[in-house]
């Protein structure tokens, strides 16, 4: 009995105490937001999959940092720690927000030619993708997001 004792005193740490290290749940965290991203992704029709994939690499080119993240059941994308953008599929369009009012006054962006609603602007999938405009508004999301921290 006192030598069962003594294994279990020098056995390694459960994999439970080693989870708590911050370091382990931010990985862990990206590789389930990848997974994640990755199903959403799939789950889509092909030419919306490229569609998403663009956006994507547009917000992964335009705002290196920024780590991907799964929220609210969309992919999105995170800047030191805050939200950058989100981005989701749906039947006729892509949305993208955050994109809030104020932050179009502040950047004079002009999105008179999309359908818009309170911080949502949508993109119409029987259109070509506008990758200046993405690119700026994550741009203006990222000074906007940068600003406030």
């Amino acid at each position: 009995m006192a030598a069962a004792a003594r294994m279990r005193e020098h056995a390694p740490m459960k994999s439970a105490r080693t989870a708590k290290d911050p370091r382990n749940q931010a990985a862990a965290s990206l590789r389930g937001a990848a997974a994640a991203v990755a199903a959403y992704l799939a789950a889509l029709p092909p030419p919306v999959r490229a569609r998403m994939r663009q956006i994507r690499a547009i917000v992964r080119a335009t705002a290196p940092g920024a780590v991907e993240h799964f929220s609210y059941r969309i992919p999105g994308f995170r800047l030191d720690g805050r939200t950058l953008v989100w981005y989701a599929a749906f039947k006729q369009h892509i949305s993208l927000y955050p994109i809030t009012p104020a932050l179009l006054r502040a950047h004079h962006i002009d999105l008179s030619g999309y359908q818009t609603s309170k911080g949502t602007i949508r993109l119409p999938l029987d259109e070509p993708l506008p990758a200046p405009l993405v690119k700026r508004l994550v741009k203006a999301r990222a000074t906007e997001v940068r600003s406030t921290a």
